[in-house]
């Protein structure tokens, strides 16, 4: 393995490549079960999937084999604040409160670590003060970023604007993070998911929003080619808009050339499921990614099993559409759509 160059599964995960990230992270410890670089990519490409309690194990093996390793202290940060957020009570602030101290902890080890900053700022900026939150802190996140990652530096100050209701001050780091890496996923999401929050309707309007979101989707497609990351950002936008043709679209061109199909798929499902539209198809693309290998990121297996639930209650397939609500609450069992669908289900 020495022959093929470094370990850096920090590239993968970067990019949202986690099923990749896995393959490469499970090969490695079935020869060497001593790698803790392994065992932290492993655990962050888990909680990726939603699979909380794992991703923190594997974290903990990472960690009890080198104990100031970055990636493994990032690691258990997402997995606890994963686990915190999932549990959606009081409790789950106190988690994320306590997952910050991992992410401190791994910027300490690795400045040069651009996820562990990324979700210490993005976690100063959504805590509660009390909790140990802090704008000013999120600001000072972006800057130490900034230095070590220029782009992702602007889209993290970008970000904390947006949720700050700042959106004519957030727009230029936007603007600025997406010249300087155009065909970076991370950012077109980042940029897209803010554009399309109700933080920025209230300083754009409805229509003002709607507009801007199909308007930004087109002009950033081009540059997303087959990354599913940026692509499913650009559907969202298009539904977001009221485009869902459009989405439908692009979601289906860019299934066979996308680095992620089973993110197109899902995404397909999505645009069937909200708009209402290729009820049958979206259903067929749902069945097909429950049965192969599902890509990090996506909202997980019980949104996939929401969604589908969605259509056949729509399609007036009422027993099945409550076993699919019914197996989304198998695996979250707090999942608010699945709940919202099987109480419309009666």
């Amino acid at each position: 393995m020495a022959a093929e160059g470094p370990y850096t599964p920090r590239v993968d995960l970067d990019a949202g490549r986690y099923l990749k990230a896995m393959t490469e992270a499970e090969a490695r410890i079935r020869q060497n079960p001593h790698d803790a670089l392994a065992w932290a990519a492993k655990s962050q490409a888990l909680t990726a999937q939603l699979r909380f309690s794992e991703g923190l194990a594997a974290a903990g093996q990472s960690l009890g084999l080198k104990n100031d390793l970055a990636d493994g202290l990032l690691a258990r940060g997402l997995a606890r604040a994963g686990k915190a957020v999932q549990q959606r009570n009081l409790g789950s602030v106190r988690g994320v409160s306590n997952a910050m101290d991992d992410f401190r902890a791994a910027t300490e080890a690795d400045p040069s670590l651009v996820g562990a900053w990324m979700s210490l700022g993005l976690a100063y900026e959504q805590v509660p003060g009390f909790f140990g939150g802090s704008t000013k802190q999120a600001f000072r996140c972006a800057d130490s970023l900034r230095r070590v990652n220029p782009s992702r530096g602007d889209l993290l100050q970008g970000l904390v604007l947006a949720m700050e209701e700042r959106w004519t001050e957030a727009l230029p780091f936007f603007v600025r993070a997406l010249s300087a890496a155009p065909g970076d996923p991370e950012i077109v999401y980042g940029y897209l998911d803010a554009l399309g929050s109700r933080a920025t309707r209230k300083s754009l309007g409805e229509e003002g929003q709607r507009r801007m979101c199909v308007v930004e989707a087109y002009r950033l497609l081009p540059a997303m080619k087959g990354r599913a990351r940026g692509l499913q950002a650009i559907c969202d936008a298009l539904l977001d808009g009221g485009d869902p043709e459009g989405a439908w679209k692009v979601a289906k061109e860019s299934v066979a050339r996308a680095d992620s199909p089973s993110i197109m798929r899902a995404q397909l499902g999505k645009v069937a499921a909200r708009a209402g539209i290729h009820r049958e198809d979206g259903l067929a693309f749902l069945d097909q990614v429950l049965k192969e290998p599902f890509e990090g990121g996506t909202g997980g297996l019980p949104s996939i099993h929401w969604r589908r639930g969605q259509i056949l209650k729509d399609l007036g397939r009422k027993d099945e559409a409550r076993a699919a609500a019914q197996a989304a609450l198998g695996i979250d069992p707090k999942h608010p759509g699945a709940r919202r669908l099987l109480d419309d289900l009666g």
